[in-house]
Formats: structure tokens, sequence, C-alpha cells
């Protein structure tokens, strides 16, 4: 058997095109957020989706104490808050939250999903957090943020080629 290259699997997985989340969560008073493009619908009846978290991420004890947590679909324009929450802070950036059910979300987002904890399974080095959805709202007005190849990237109009 071949050995198993952690870093060119990761490269392989990264020709899959993603969209690009915040995942948000509410704990002790305090906003917590991290970046996300491991994020999906499960099923449409009951409505449920997934989150992958790492184990070693901080959200990973927010989400399993909270039981709620909410997701961020980005545009376009809203990178520097991507970046921000995966660990690469900008000077003077400020982010603004609405609050849906009860929840944090990144204002001006495509969409915003909130969700009760439906189930958690372990998965490796991850663990994957169902979420039941409580609420949503959705606003068709900017093409995605998306991430490919390690890149950012974006759709200018459906049916457009990406552009990084």
């Amino acid at each position: 058997m071949d050995s198993f290259d952690v870093g060119d699997f990761r490269q392989a997985l990264g020709r899959f095109a993603t969209g690009v989340t915040v995942v948000t969560a509410e704990c002790d008073g305090e906003v917590h957020g991290m970046t996300a493009n491991s994020f999906t619908a499960v099923s449409l009846s009951p409505p449920l989706v997934l989150v992958s978290v790492d184990n070693r991420a901080r959200m990973q004890q927010i989400v399993s104490r909270s039981r709620r947590y909410a997701v961020s679909i980005l545009h376009a324009e809203q990178q520097d808050i991507s970046s921000h929450f995966a660990g690469r802070p900008i000077d003077g950036l400020t982010i603004a939250f609405d609050w849906l059910e009860g929840m944090p979300v990144i204002a001006g987002a495509l969409a915003h999903i909130v969700c009760s904890l439906h189930d958690t399974v372990a998965a490796g080095d991850h663990t994957l957090h169902i979420g039941h959805v409580d609420r949503f709202r959705r606003d068709d007005g900017a093409p995605p943020l998306i991430f490919f190849g390690s890149r950012y990237a974006t759709m200018h109009t459906p049916g457009s080629a990406l552009t990084a």
C-alpha cells in the first residue's frame, strides 16, 4: 500500500469548490465565530444541516455547550470577515452582527440559518454537528464568496465562471 500524504489529500480536497460560511454562537454573553467551508444540507424534511468542526477549535466546545449555532453564508465582498474568523484578524475591521432567533449572525450575509443541535458525530479529528434548522432567511442580491484551491474566488453572475 502506498503511503498516505495528508498534504496531498488536502490539496485534492481543495479541487472541490465550496461556499464560505461563518459559524457563530453565543456563550456566556460573548459572540464566538469561525469560518467554515465544511457545511452542507443533510435533510429537507426534517430540515437538517451539518457543520464540521476541528476538535482542537474553540468552537467545538462552544457549540457543545450552547447546543445552538448559526451559519451565515458569505457574499463576495465579505472575504475580510472570512479571514478574520479563520484566524487572520484584520486591524480596524469591525464585524457587524444581526440577531435571528436570539443568535448572532453576520450582517449582510447571503443567508442566515439558525440551528438547535440535533446530533453530533465524532469523525476522526473533527466533530460533525448536525443542526435542526429553527429559522432561516436569505438575500439573493450578491454573488457568493467561494473557496477553491486554497484561495478565495467569486462567481460574478449565476452561470458564470469562477474567478480567483
